[in-house]
């Protein structure tokens, strides 16, 4: 089966050649798909000598976050199963064959990796965990999932099974919508362990209160069962 790693981007110049070589150094058949969200960094003009050829560069016009960098990226996907990758370091691309390996064994249609299943110190600092878990319990009240990690970057999905679901958020909001929506199809997500490696705002981290603040309308929205 093939793999479509979508791949959002903003301001990761530091990072983003680092991310590709990661990516494309992973044993399995897939397609990258890099959605640049109008960086400012020079993080475009890098992808613009980008020449590999399992590697696609979309640039959006203008800012308007993940979550529409994300959606870019599901329209022109090819692959059989989608897996979202973000730009920083944080997530190792290493897990993919362990976050597909349920959906390529057809024992699961969804796939989320999760931060708080492996073994060894916490994976992020203590108000990001607690929050995290927070916001993981509201949406598993909602979506009567059983999730650890909600929030989690690595959800891997079997793109016929996202060919059902229309996705309309464009920031951080993606997360709990695509969640709800694959719950009120009555799909069960599975989770593995992955491995993280936080990193703080002063290494470029954008996640904020704010956006937490944003997840609870959107758990609370599409839990709802309200598109908007």
């Amino acid at each position: 089966m093939k793999l479509s790693v979508i791949m959002p981007v903003y301001n990761e110049r530091a990072t983003i050649a680092e991310i590709v070589r990661r990516v494309r150094a992973v044993p399995l058949e897939k397609e990258i798909l890099i959605i640049d969200d109008a960086s400012t960094d020079g993080t475009r003009d890098w992808l613009l000598t980008c020449n590999e050829p399992d590697v696609r560069v979309f640039l959006q016009p203008l800012n308007r976050g993940k979550g529409a960098a994300v959606r870019t990226g599901l329209q022109q996907a090819i692959g059989d199963i989608a897996v979202i990758q973000d730009a920083d370091l944080e997530y190792d691309p290493a897990d993919f064959p362990h976050l597909v390996a349920p959906i390529v064994a057809g024992e699961a249609q969804v796939v989320y990796g999760s931060r708080f299943l492996a073994r060894g110190r916490r994976a992020t600092a203590f108000w990001h965990f607690a929050g995290n878990r927070l916001l993981t319990a509201l949406s598993n009240l909602f979506t009567g999932q059983r999730l650890t990690d909600m929030e989690t970057c690595y959800k891997a999905v079997r793109m016929d099974l996202l060919r059902r679901i229309e996705l309309d958020s464009d920031g951080f909001d993606i997360e709990p919508e695509l969640t709800a929506k694959i719950s009120r199809l009555g799909v069960e997500i599975r989770e593995v362990p992955i491995s993280y490696d936080s990193r703080g705002y002063g290494e470029g981290k954008k996640i904020g209160w704010r956006d937490g603040l944003r997840t609870v309308r959107a758990i609370l929205r599409y839990g709802l069962g309200r598109n908007r």
